[in-house]
């Protein structure tokens, strides 16, 4: 796993974010499985790009409004 920017995010496709989001669900379900061992720091990771993909869509639905 690879940490992801904002502006990486941004630069993906509308396809290319739910595809990613997809695959960092499963790594999250992954990861609290195996937080015993390896501790919680990859789990907080990969929250964060989670949150910020769906801040981008957030503000992305916001601007459609306008």
């Amino acid at each position: 796993m690879s940490i992801l920017k904002f502006k990486d995010i941004k630069s993906m496709s509308k396809e290319e974010r739910e595809r990613k989001m997809k695959e960092l669900k499963m790594e999250l379900v992954k990861s609290k499985v195996s937080t015993s061992r390896t501790g919680a720091s990859k789990t907080r990771e990969i929250k964060k790009i989670i949150a910020r993909i769906l801040t981008l869509n957030k503000s992305q639905k916001e601007e459609l409004k306008k």
